[in-house]
């Protein structure tokens, strides 16, 4: 995966998907002493980044295949993304999810013509009836993020806030299945200007932080975190890109998710879910830890996405 490959992907998906804002926040800047420039995929099509490598994926299927549609496995986001861009395409898509998957994101898949099929929430189970449902319907399986073209057309997003702030010191990424941080490290690599890029993890579910650490791609011990959208783990494709090209990753506490989330909330005024969170407050620790580091430098932010149940947010105060 070369900077051509990125460049034409871009081009292509450019009819299908959002040139999503770019925004930035004066209270935060001199909170962290730094400029930080947030990349808004919570305004893009289906609420995420993930319509960009799901768009880009289903083009590269030839277009006999294509027409029996897609399968996949996801807990939201991939899910809605992959409906909508089968949709654009006109070709079914067949979402596996997990039973325990928030209800907003099932409604979306819903909305944009995806088929459910639920399933136990473990990654066996997630895998096991997407084979089923491929050999039944001849559909081909795309992964949510363990995919060449998924992963060029997440990057995708890393350059566009590249080619709008071309002096940008490091980007902060959220990690579940590395899709996005692997093909935003490729962008950094291929685009940037001595931009390193980092990961923002939960405690949680810090299966990245701990496979950077033994060198091989370890799994959960525990997904109980509110970040819904990190409980994968990486995959062969994309995590020797993150061993050559991500610095480190940062871990956080479910407190400092809800924090970073709310900030967002209060002063952007802007919609972002837990997983996007994630990012700022990882952000938030490592300027904690290293506040000169930080000092008067450009930093990237990938949001994630902004596909949240209202009616259980995190912050909200019973009556």
């Amino acid at each position: 995966m070369d900077k051509k490959e990125l460049l034409a992907c871009h081009e292509r998906i450019k009819p299908y998907v959002h040139h999503t804002p770019v925004m930035s926040s004066s209270l935060i800047n001199d909170q962290l002493g730094c400029s930080v420039f947030f990349k808004c995929e919570n305004f893009q099509r289906a609420g995420a980044y993930k319509i960009r490598g799901a768009t880009h994926a289903i083009l590269h299927i030839p277009e006999g295949r294509r027409k029996k549609g897609v399968v996949t496995h996801s807990s939201g986001n991939f899910a809605q993304a992959l409906s909508l861009a089968a949709r654009s395409l006109g070709i079914p898509a067949h979402i596996v999810m997990p039973e325990t998957a928030p209800s907003i994101k099932k409604a979306g898949v819903h909305t944009y013509g995806g088929t459910i099929y639920e399933c136990a929430p473990t990654v066996e189970a997630r895998e096991a009836m997407s084979a089923e449902i491929g050999q039944k319907t001849g559909a081909t399986f795309l992964h949510p993020s363990n995919d060449d073209h998924v992963i060029l057309g997440q990057g995708t997003a890393a350059l566009e806030l590249l080619f709008e702030h071309p002096g940008l010191n490091a980007i902060f990424c959220p990690v579940g299945g590395g899709g996005l941080i692997a093909g935003s490290a490729l962008a950094a690599a291929y685009f940037g200007k001595d931009c390193a890029v980092l990961g923002g993890e939960p405690f949680e579910a810090d299966d990245a932080y701990r496979s950077m650490l033994s060198g091989t791609i370890e799994g959960n011990d525990t997904v109980n975190t509110i970040a819904d959208g990190l409980k994968t783990v990486l995959g062969d494709r994309n995590f020797p890109i993150i061993q050559a090209h991500v610095s480190k990753i940062v871990r956080v506490t479910e407190m400092e998710i809800v924090e970073a989330m709310r900030l967002v909330w209060e002063r952007m005024k802007i919609i972002i879910e837990a997983s996007s969170a994630v990012t700022l407050a990882a952000l938030i620790r490592d300027v904690s830890d290293h506040p000169n580091h930080y000092k008067g430098k450009a930093i990237g932010i990938i949001i994630s996405g902004g596909n949240v149940d209202l009616d259980k947010l995190p912050f909200q105060k019973l009556g």
